[in-house]
């Protein structure tokens, strides 16, 4: 299965658009508390704790939408946009990765 962010394939031709493809992870409320007890990970300015989870949330979304593609019979899945957004009361107490695309037959 190809994935990519660009609506078209280099030496690809679409031959079929099967339609919009989804998948969505939520991360639980003590994300942001777990965030800010790691902040002793930061260095240069980065925490590698909430990297990775972000990284595991994103990976979550992508092979859910992948696996959609694939029951739908899809070679490939073109226009992928990844979105992060805060979720729940008081500003979000959750973050929740979604990942959109275009299934598509080669």
């Amino acid at each position: 299965m190809i994935l990519s962010t660009t609506s078209s394939l280099d030496n690809r031709k679409v031959s079929t658009y099967m339609g919009i493809v989804t998948g969505e992870t939520i991360i639980g409320a003590n994300f942001i508390k777990d965030f800010f007890a790691g902040i002793r990970d930061i260095v240069g300015g980065r925490s590698g704790s909430y990297e990775k989870v972000l990284r595991e949330a994103k990976d979550i979304a992508l092979k859910e939408m992948e696996e959609q593609a694939q029951r739908m019979g899809a070679d490939a899945v073109i226009g992928i946009d990844l979105n992060y957004e805060t979720v729940g009361p008081n500003g979000g107490s959750m973050l929740m990765v979604t990942a959109s695309g275009t299934a598509v037959k080669l």
